[in-house]
């Protein structure tokens, strides 16, 4: 064993053993992107643990002469675990500061099987920085192949100081993988990289389909809407983009976006306001006072403006920050702050440009390829775009070669677009239909916001069809973990 491994599991085992006796003496974490990650907690209740431990990870995994590290935060949740052999699920954390393990599906699941939960945050995001500064250059270790290599180091680095602290020589527990957005499609991919360290995995709303021009995403919007509310978001775009070629100024400040000098800017922050009501499966939270202002012949615009300085802004606690062009250009390090990293990753690897399609478009035509371009060569210099046939080839997109991976996607999250939607042999694949049925919704109930503990699928439209999919989730889980326990090994 290395020098440096021994350090790594002289200091884990520590932490693990002091969380260890915690447990025993009484049981002592819009995905709106690439503007903003919606799950905000506040709240401890919301969390299964948020006690932060570190770990010493490799910088550059593909450098054979670069040995830097940096600290990098997880978590571990232990009350389920049914040690020594019980299994251990590994839920990944994506683009945004990971404050703990939320207290969603996972919570159901680990007390079912007796699991313990670990969680580690993505590289670079809230306190899991290498450098000091965000700078283009310093940002060239941030992407999706980094981060599935960080995973699998700390997976087997876990897994040795847990036989360390059980006095157990080459054990493997059974592993399963959980992710719900960008993290899921992290999820599939560790599976596909790293089959023999998982026994299978969770891909929830999981975009493992880099998209150049994504306009499948405002097209489900469309769709979500139905037919009164789409006319009714369709002639707000209209009438905006008109005031903006007279009234420029006012119509910006009516919207609290005096800010947002870009046209681009503005538009893609009107654009996404309406996507997270359907994206996060509070749709009547948008369509009910628009329909009804249209019906009474109202100020649509000015309806629209309520709902997003009241509702996006207000209670789903966007800044309107997030969609300036200055703000992304800034390199300091924030631990609250992901909107340059995640914009970094759009640019560099997977694009997802929620460009307007060429007809019935709910977003401004204002927002298309062009935007994203130089919204990339302006906040992170010439030279970046992104590069979406590697990433598919890489990866495989839609038709990756996996197994033992379940997909699952909420019928009204225009993101399903970009994940696998069909089953095919050893991969299973659900959509839950139902009215507010949207992004991570087998994990996190309904609405997907404000968080449901224990991702309580009460107040969606159809508990019954997230139910009948969580049964299938378990039931594959189950077959998964028994076969690894069957043959003794971690994965299948």
């Amino acid at each position: 064993m290395s020098t440096a491994m021994t350090m790594r599991l002289s200091k884990a085992v520590v932490s693990v053993l002091l969380l260890f006796v915690v447990a025993l003496s009484g049981f002592a974490h819009g995905f709106v992107r690439p503007r903003t990650f919606l799950n905000r907690l506040t709240e401890k209740h919301n969390y299964l643990t948020t006690e932060e431990l570190w770990f010493d990870q490799t910088l550059d995994h593909y450098s054979p002469y670069d040995h830097r590290q940096f600290k990098q935060r997880y978590y571990e949740f232990l009350d389920y675990f049914q040690a020594p052999d019980g299994p251990i699920f590994l839920k990944i954390c994506g683009e945004s500061s990971c404050n703990g393990i939320p207290n969603d599906y996972i919570s159901v699941l680990a007390k079912k099987f007796g699991a313990a939960v670990v969680s580690l945050e993505h590289r670079y995001y809230g306190k899991s920085s290498p450098f000091k500064s965000h700078t283009t250059e310093n940002l060239k270790y941030l992407s999706s192949k980094q981060a599935l290599f960080d995973l699998a180091v700390f997976r087997q680095w876990y897994q040795e100081s847990l036989n360390l602290k059980q006095s157990k020589a080459n054990a493997e527990n059974p592993w399963f993988v959980f992710g719900i957005s960008y993290s899921g499609a992290l999820s599939a991919w560790f599976r596909l990289k790293f089959p023999h360290l998982t026994c299978g995995s969770l891909a929830s709303s999981a975009v493992v389909l880099a998209v150049y021009n994504f306009t499948d995403f405002d097209k489900q919007i469309g769709e979500s809407a139905g037919p009164e509310c789409k006319a009714a978001l369709q002639e707000v775009t209209h009438l905006v983009d008109q005031k903006l070629t007279s009234n420029k100024k006012e119509l910006k400040s009516l919207f609290g976006a005096a800010e947002l000098e870009i046209d681009g800017d503005f538009l893609y922050f009107l654009a996404d306001a309406a996507a997270i009501a359907f994206q996060y499966g509070n749709p009547d939270k948008l369509c009910t006072p628009l329909v009804e202002a249209k019906k009474a012949g109202e100020d649509l615009v000015g309806a629209y403006a309520k709902y997003v300085k009241e509702y996006y802004v207000g209670s789903f606690g966007v800044s309107v920050a997030t969609y300036n062009q200055k703000h992304l250009k800034d390199t300091a390090v924030s631990e609250d702050d992901s909107d340059r990293l995640w914009w970094f990753q759009v640019c560099t690897e997977v694009a997802y440009f929620q460009v307007a399609p060429s007809n019935d478009s709910i977003r401004s035509s204002k927002v298309d390829t062009k935007y994203h371009l130089d919204l990339c060569k302006n906040v992170f210099g010439e030279g970046i775009y992104p590069d979406v046939d590697m990433t598919n080839i890489y990866y495989g997109g839609t038709k990756i070669a996996g197994s033992k991976i379940i997909f699952t996607n909420g019928s009204q999250d225009p993101w399903r677009h970009a994940s696998k939607q069909t089953s095919s042999p050893d991969m299973p694949s659900f959509i839950i239909t139902c009215h507010n049925c949207g992004h991570g919704t087998d994990m996190r109930g309904c609405p997907q916001s404000p968080l449901s503990i224990e991702g309580n699928a009460a107040n969606c439209s159809s508990p019954d069809a997230v139910h009948k999919v969580r049964q299938q989730m378990i039931e594959h889980i189950d077959l998964w973990l028994s076969q690894c326990k069957d043959t003794g090994r971690s994965y299948m």
